[in-house]
């Protein structure tokens, strides 16, 4: 697998939350699992999952992107990380599969989405495991080969 590619984060949020996201500005995030969809293809690649890691662990504190402010709050945890290597830009269509796949929808307009025109690059579910089942079912599938639903 190579080191840049495409990556989902996969977040707690145990109890309602209101968090200020940078330029979108108070976000209301109810409780539930929540799936970030992102890009690693610049010459750090994967090494920004670490970045991630320590932003929600409490031990870096810069907010660059929209998901460190979610990441970075004290209630909430990352669960899992899923991704995909070989230098694949698989970013937007993943983000509108697990939207897709998310009965609670896209919460923030916007939301990692400021490079392209999706609607969100964060979809809710309605708790971690649908969130994890739902990340790991589209990556096994871009894996496969498969065509994931746009």
């Amino acid at each position: 697998m190579s080191d840049a590619g495409t990556y989902t984060l996969v977040f707690a949020v145990p109890e309602p939350i209101a968090v200020e996201v940078g330029a979108l500005g108070r976000c209301e995030f109810p409780a539930g699992g929540y799936v970030y969809t992102g890009s690693a293809l610049g010459s750090g690649g994967f090494s920004r999952i670490d970045r991630h890691r320590r932003v929600a662990a409490g031990e870096h504190d810069v907010r660059h992107w929209h998901v460190d402010y979610l990441g970075g709050h004290d209630d909430v945890s990352l669960s899992t990380v899923e991704r995909l290597g070989g230098g694949r830009d698989e970013e937007c269509r993943l983000a509108r599969t697990l939207a897709a796949a998310a009965a609670a929808g896209d919460p923030v307009a916007g939301f990692g989405a400021s490079d392209c025109d999706c609607p969100s690059h964060l979809a809710r579910f309605e708790s971690v495991a649908a969130a994890e089942a739902a990340a790991a079912t589209a990556y096994d599938e871009m894996r496969a080969g498969g065509r994931s639903s746009e």
